[in-house]
């Protein structure tokens, strides 16, 4: 029903920049959040950063100053951009949303792309 198509991740050296994008389709009624995960290997999923449809972001600390979070709703996006990485931000990275599937229902659901890689290294 929702699709979450992810693009941008790759290998940079320590310090340098990514952008991650992820576009969401399908058949839903609107998007309530969408975000990026990231799971190191051996660690748990994280959230990096997610932002609502009004606009308002939420960080980590670890990434707050050197992450952006943009979303274009027009275009169901979502912007990742990455300043400053780190070697320990190697992770592959995964964009969710939450949507509203039906005009006629509250229920929200949450989707998950399949996961982009970066990659920094020392």
């Amino acid at each position: 029903q929702v699709q979450l198509v992810e693009s941008g991740g790759g290998m940079v050296q320590a310090g340098g920049s990514l952008r991650l994008s992820c576009a969401a389709s399908g058949n839903f009624f609107s998007i309530d959040k969408m975000g990026w995960y990231r799971q190191a290997p051996g660690k748990q999923r994280e959230l990096v950063a997610q932002i609502t449809s009004g606009g308002s972001p939420t960080l980590a600390d670890s990434v707050k100053g050197r992450v952006t979070i943009s979303g274009d709703n027009a275009k169901n996006t979502v912007y990742l951009q990455m300043n400053s990485l780190k070697p320990e931000d190697t992770a592959v990275y995964f964009c969710k949303a939450v949507v509203r599937l039906d005009s006629r229902r509250p229920n929200m659901y949450q989707y998950w792309g399949q996961g982009t890689q970066v990659t920094v290294s020392s």
